[in-house]
């Protein structure tokens, strides 16, 4: 039997370290191409997908104050990295034949579209993979927060977190061995618990607005398909 999406729309959420493998710094070809395939994936079951993308693989803002730098400006320097990966997801993309189109929270009309909401949405409608970047545009918000806030905004059915970890635990996986996995969890445990799954605001944003989040181990190929068809992996949060 083939697969069957039971989402119509997404917004998948990628950091900048998910893109940049087991490197510390910079694009893993072999995990952008991974991510590609699994894209590619579920567009053919007729999901709309929406992608809101890291870039800490290369600039965090939070890095300027250990440099002596104004934080306003280390965050605009993140916002510029989420855009060198978002352009490098759109080529491989294209690549494999399936339309995408970068939009940017701040404006550089010479390489992508500035973000307008029915713009986007029209894009969505024509089957387009919509790659959101520069974060809300504004300093002291995470790509997370930015996430949440483009997922309300283009009515996603649910929000994806893509980790390197297959889900919410109770303590850090890759530091503590032993730690408990959640298969299911509400938005006030997250909070109450300091989990650290997304950034409080974003956590907030979508218990506010009642949006399923689902935490899932990109790193694993496959793992996006089998979410969007409804397979139990990962992590549920929501209510």
């Amino acid at each position: 039997m083939p697969d069957k999406a039971i989402y119509k729309r997404i917004l998948l959420k990628i950091s900048g370290e998910v893109l940049a493998g087991d490197k510390s710094f910079g694009l893993s070809s072999p995990v952008l191409t991974q991510v590609a395939e699994d894209l590619k994936a579920i567009k053919k079951l007729g999901v709309q997908i929406g992608v809101v993308i890291g870039g800490g693989n290369i600039f965090r803002g939070f890095q300027a104050e250990e440099w002596s730098m104004d934080r306003v400006t280390g965050d605009f320097m993140g916002m510029l990295a989420t855009c060198i990966n978002a352009l490098a997801l759109q080529d491989i993309l294209e690549q494999r034949e399936v339309p995408t189109r970068v939009m940017t929270a701040i404006e550089m009309s010479d390489m992508a579209e500035l973000y307008i909401r029915r713009r986007a949405l029209r894009h969505l409608e024509k089957g387009r993979v919509v790659i959101f970047s520069a974060g809300t545009g504004n300093p002291y918000f995470t790509t997370d927060t930015a996430a949440s806030l483009r997922a309300m905004e283009i009515n996603a059915d649910v929000l994806l977190k893509a980790t390197k970890v297959d889900g919410v635990f109770n303590e850090d996986p890759i530091k503590v061995p032993k730690t408990k996995k959640f298969d299911k969890i509400s938005y006030i445990e997250i909070l109450n618990k300091k989990l650290k799954v997304m950034d409080s605001t974003a956590v907030s944003l979508c218990m506010d607005n009642k949006m399923p989040l689902i935490a899932f181990n990109l790193k694993e190929k496959g793992n996006l398909l089998k979410v969007v068809c409804g397979k139990k992996i990962g992590t549920l949060i929501n209510k």
